[in-house]
């Protein structure tokens, strides 16, 4: 498995809405405005909206709002920024056509929809409202109605920075598995304290660990999790393990060590406890002893 396939199968992640995504502190969606590529993030703005020009665009026909701050990526738009209230709206829009088509061409790329310069805003904006998201990839600064289409185009789950904090360290279960093996239901049913099952897989077999009951992570990566008929011996309580940790395991596995004479440990088939008991030896061979 692929980090972002472990991603997308673990709360909360696995069903997401857009818009979760779009306002965790790990959304950086690669992109590329112009001849320059970039990563877009999420930006604060002024909540006066004084510092920002309003434009009513449209995507299809779903009219929409984009609030752009001044920058020195408009080079002749921030010559005229301090006095645009003096000069014609119909100068601002041509030096905004004109400076703008890169930034414009990406929203209508990632939205997917014609996009279309209406003009400028009747009313004031603001830009920092529940109503609008704001973005930031280098000098540019903007801000677009917070609308279906948009939530949808940017809040997706490969636009999230894997190597950011708040998803390295998510917490997970995760079970330590010794040694599985098949064992008949009569075997099962006769299981009483004292008895001793051989696990010769432990001097041979690297551990594996179950995370979030979703995946194994083992010698080999980390592979989807699939039930099987099999006996399971584990460690007797669980552990947790941060999500990096299994990110670093597709490339890198390091299985934990082998467990020692004297762990306690369990053994389940089909999530159910069939007994608990210890590690140790028989005949100089491990194994586990039902208590």
């Amino acid at each position: 498995m692929k980090p972002l396939e472990i991603l997308s199968s673990i709360p909360p992640w696995a069903k997401a809405a857009p818009e979760t995504i779009l306002d965790s502190p790990a959304f950086a969606m690669p992109c590329q405005i112009g001849d320059k590529g970039g990563v877009l993030r999420r930006a604060q703005v002024d909540p006066s909206g004084a510092a920002m020009l309003a434009l009513s665009i449209s995507f299809g026909d779903e009219p929409h709002t984009l609030c752009l701050s001044r920058s020195p990526a408009f080079t002749e738009l921030d010559k005229v920024w301090d006095s645009r209230a003096d000069v014609p709206d119909a100068l601002i829009l041509a030096l905004v056509e004109r400076e703008c088509g890169p930034l414009f061409q990406f929203l209508e790329n990632a939205v997917r929809k014609q996009m279309r310069l209406v003009g400028i805003a009747a009313e004031p904006v603001d830009g920092s409202s529940r109503d609008m998201v704001s973005f930031q990839v280098g000098d540019i600064v903007f801000s677009v109605t917070r609308s279906a289409s948009v939530l949808s185009a940017f809040g997706l789950l490969r636009n999230l920075d894997l190597s950011h904090e708040s998803i390295r360290e998510q917490q997970l279960s995760a079970m330590i598995e010794y040694a599985s093996f098949a064992l008949s239901a009569e075997d099962i049913a006769s299981l009483a304290p004292g008895d001793a099952l051989l696990l010769p897989e432990i001097d041979s077999v690297p551990p594996r660990v179950f995370v979030a009951g979703r995946f194994v992570v083992d010698a080999n990566g980390v592979a989807p999790y699939a039930a099987d008929s099999l006996v399971h011996v584990l460690a007797q309580g669980e552990d947790g393990i941060a999500l990096g940790n299994v990110f670093d395991a597709v490339e890198t596995p390091s299985p934990p060590p082998s467990a020692a004479v004297g762990t306690q440990l369990r053994v389940v088939k089909d999530g159910r406890l069939l007994a608990s008991g210890r590690l140790d030896r028989l005949a100089g061979q491990l194994a586990f002893f039902v208590e």
